[in-house]
């Protein structure tokens, strides 16, 4: 049985999927309880741009409390120039987004983001480190902003619920996993989780897929568009949906047509889940 590392960002997308995992990473995270989470509901990773040469923000996982709470969840495993004011872009950006003309700041809403990565990029010696806003002598102004960092390559302490979750994120075989004892309730579902998603063709079609893209982008300069990929996740859609009869003409060239790899992906995704091609189509919008 394949296994799928959940550093993979399809694999962390489709497990962040489940409510009860993000429910469960946030309590840890966060140090909250997951009762007191009544919904983690998963929103518009898309966000708000004023005007047309504005850059556009697009957060990996998007989420919000039923408090009003707005949380990205982070993957990156490479390490990018200037990733901390690529942070603080993003953070200042959720904030801001709820606010339009003329409206009133009290509807600003807290901003939390966690980001996990497989690079070393503070020196403290924890996995888990966590920024608020506070002043020299520790007293905190707000709790409107708030940032946290996982770093995968650091040592896990021997007990701590982060510090486990660093351990699902590294594990590189099914052995690994066996021999992770915890009782967190979370892992242990993610674990399962992660077992089935082995199992299923159409997840690993585009899991072998990402790894593709992923070895493929590595070969190439970080600036330079690789057309090929585009058309590696179009042709991924194609054997996906000849399962269920000829593909329309129109709808081929629609989907080679589109550039957009993020848009791409959540085509794949709703054609690995689709009954057929009219249902694809559809959900799609297509």
């Amino acid at each position: 049985m394949q296994f799928v590392s959940l550093k993979n960002d399809y694999v962390f997308r489709e497990l962040f999927s489940y409510e009860n995992i993000r429910k469960q990473f946030l309590s840890d995270v966060l140090d909250i309880p997951a009762e007191s989470m009544k919904a983690v509901r998963i929103v518009n990773p898309y966000l708000w741009k004023r005007f047309r040469q504005q850059k556009q923000g697009i957060l990996d996982m998007a989420l919000e409390l039923d408090d009003g709470t707005k949380i990205n969840i982070e993957l990156q495993v490479r390490r990018q120039n200037h990733w901390i004011k690529r942070k603080l872009f993003y953070l200042a950006k959720m904030y801001a987004e709820d606010l339009k003309s003329g409206q009133d700041y009290g509807r600003l809403r807290r901003c939390v983001s966690i980001s996990i990565l497989d690079f070393k990029l503070t020196e403290e010696k924890e996995c888990h480190s966590a920024y608020l806003l506070r002043n020299k002598n520790g007293r905190e102004l707000t709790d409107l902003f708030e940032l946290h960092i996982i770093e995968l390559g650091k040592k896990p302490n021997e007990s701590g619920a982060v510090d486990e979750w660093v351990r699902l994120f590294n594990a590189k075989s099914w052995e690994d996993l066996d021999m992770m004892k915890t009782k967190n309730k979370g892992i242990l579902e993610a674990a399962e989780i992660l077992r089935k998603m082995s199992l299923i063709r159409p997840f690993r079609l585009m899991y072998e897929q990402r790894l593709k893209d992923i070895r493929d982008r590595r070969a190439e300069d970080e600036y330079v568009w690789d057309a090929g990929k585009a058309e590696g996740i179009a042709q991924s859609i194609f054997q996906l949906l000849e399962e269920y009869g000829n593909i329309p003409l129109e709808l081929k060239e629609k989907i080679m047509s589109e550039k957009n790899i993020e848009v791409l992906y959540l085509w794949l995704k709703t054609a690995s889940k689709s009954q057929s091609i009219a249902q694809f189509r559809e959900d799609c919008g297509l």
